[in-house]
């Protein structure tokens, strides 16, 4: 069993940066697939906004962040951070980070085994 818990979000305004990071607990963590998704408003589907292999170095990015966002990991802190630059309004929502005890990559929420929290992100115009 792996817990993610996440932090950094916050109310920011447009243009501004955060980072997210997601802590993880359990064994093995260099070898899980990690992502990060959001929601916007509640009950919508989740959306793919980063992912990374751990494997390969295959990541992946969603049109919409594609040149603002970065994915990146410690493993040896059992850490996933998500680097936000150039915040806009359409950005805010609740983040999520994803986990999944395999070394490929994913991009689909219900291929993830387990997840955090949520950390809401707010952007003002």
């Amino acid at each position: 069993q792996v817990q993610l818990v996440e932090s950094g979000g916050g109310l920011v305004q447009t243009g501004d940066s955060l980072r997210l990071s997601c802590g993880a607990s359990g064994r093995s963590f260099e070898t899980y697939a990690v992502g990060w998704f959001r929601q916007a408003p509640p009950g919508k589907e989740r959306e793919g906004v980063s992912c990374d292999s751990s494997s390969d170095g295959s990541v992946y990015y969603a049109d919409s962040v594609k040149g603002r966002f970065t994915i990146s990991r410690d493993n040896a802190k059992y850490t996933v951070y998500l680097q936000m630059n150039s915040l806009k309004p359409e950005d805010t929502a609740v983040y999520y980070c994803a986990a999944r005890s395999i070394s490929q990559l994913i991009t689909r929420p219900r291929d993830y085994e387990y997840w955090g929290q949520g950390t809401q992100v707010t952007v003002a115009s």
